[in-house]
Formats: structure tokens, sequence, C-alpha cells
């Protein structure tokens, strides 16, 4: 009985987790790593592991609150979400740093000195962050525990093809254009790390107002 409902929620995560890998943080957090990247190839990785990474949180904790029935408190579940605040905080100001230091040396690779590891762990830092709302919300809607995990992995694929699709949409102007704008790529940088300090100082503070 409860199968074709259950069926229609688990396509309706995939579409849900295609719309998570738009929130403005996850955007923000991933356009610190695209920088002056112009390579299509790159980005797309940059996209998949940060959607690998926020899957992989996702699932264990979908696997401690639902399989476990381990509850996700909400102290913890603000705590995460301010982890996430500074992280954003974190990721502007060492963009900006290292454009400021590093620009005449390392001018074409100092972003992709191990790209692959850093979206990953900020992949995990907001899938973590966002588990609590997910698992509460598959646990009033799925009927069982099997369905619940599915739910959250079809849910993670989707944000990973979505945050794929972000990071090939962010980084093809830049491949399309190539050395005409060229001049312009430290500004970008710099206005990048400069919106990702500004989005983490602003998320820190609502959340701390409602500590």
């Amino acid at each position: 009985m409860n199968e074709s409902p259950d069926l229609l929620v688990l396509g309706l995560g995939f579409v849900l987790g295609l719309k998570h890998a738009t929130d403005p943080d996850h955007i923000v957090a991933v356009t610190t790593f695209l920088g002056e990247q112009r390579q299509l190839r790159r980005a797309c990785g940059i996209g998949l592991f940060w959607g690998l990474g926020h899957t992989m949180a996702l699932s264990i904790a979908g696997l401690v609150v639902i399989g476990l029935k381990i509850p996700i408190s909400k102290w913890l579940a603000d705590r995460l979400e301010f982890a996430v605040a500074v992280m954003l905080i974190i990721l502007g100001v060492r963009l900006m740093t290292t454009v400021h230091t590093r620009w005449h040396e390392h001018h074409h690779e100092f972003t992709w000195q191990r790209f692959g590891l850093r979206p990953l762990l900020v992949g995990i830092v907001h899938g973590t962050a966002g588990s609590a709302a997910l698992t509460l919300l598959v646990l009033s809607t799925i009927s069982s525990t099997m369905n619940g995990l599915l739910y959250i992995l079809i849910f993670g694929i989707g944000s990973m093809l979505g945050m794929l699709a972000i990071s090939i949409l962010l980084s093809l102007p830049l491949q399309l254009a190539g050395e005409r704008i060229k001049a312009a790529i430290r500004p970008i940088q710099m206005s990048t790390g400069a919106l990702s300090c500004a989005s983490g100082l602003y998320l820190a503070t609502t959340i701390w107002l409602k500590l």
C-alpha cells in the first residue's frame, strides 16, 4: 500500500537534491575553489568531489539517525550550521590571501594543488550541517528504514549532479572567454573571497542570534 507513495517521495528526493545544490552557501563555497580555473574538466571534478563529500556525510548521518534511531539535537544542529559559516569565512580569507601573496609566482596552479581533497571536506561539512533537517524530513515521510536510507542516497546523488551542473555553468564563461578576460581574473577571485566572507559573517550572525 505504501510502495507507490514511497516511490514518489524517492523521485522527489532526487529533484530536491538537485535543488539543494543551488543553496547560496553551497555555491559560494564551491566558487572559492573555482577561482581562475578555466579547465572545464577540473571544474567538474570540484563539483563532483563536493557532492561526494556531501553525500558521504548525509549517508552516515542517515545511518545513525534512521538506522540506529539516534536523533540529532537542535543544539548540535545549530552548531553544525555555525561551523558552515566559519568555514565560509576561512575559505574567503584563504582565497584572498593566496591571490595576494602568490599571484605572480603561481599564477596558473595555486588554486589546484590537491583540488579534490578540499572540496570533499567542504562537502562533508555542508552535508553534516544539513543532515538534521533532512533526516527529520525522511523520518516523517518514509515508511521504512531501508527506503529512508535510499532516499538520502538518491538525494545525495541529485546534489552531486546539481553541483556538477553549477560548476560547469560557473566555469564555462571563463573557458569560452580564454585569454580575453585574463586581466579580470584577479578581481574576480578577490570578489569571490570577499563574498564568501560576507556570506559567512551573515550566516554566523543569524545563527548566533538564535543560540
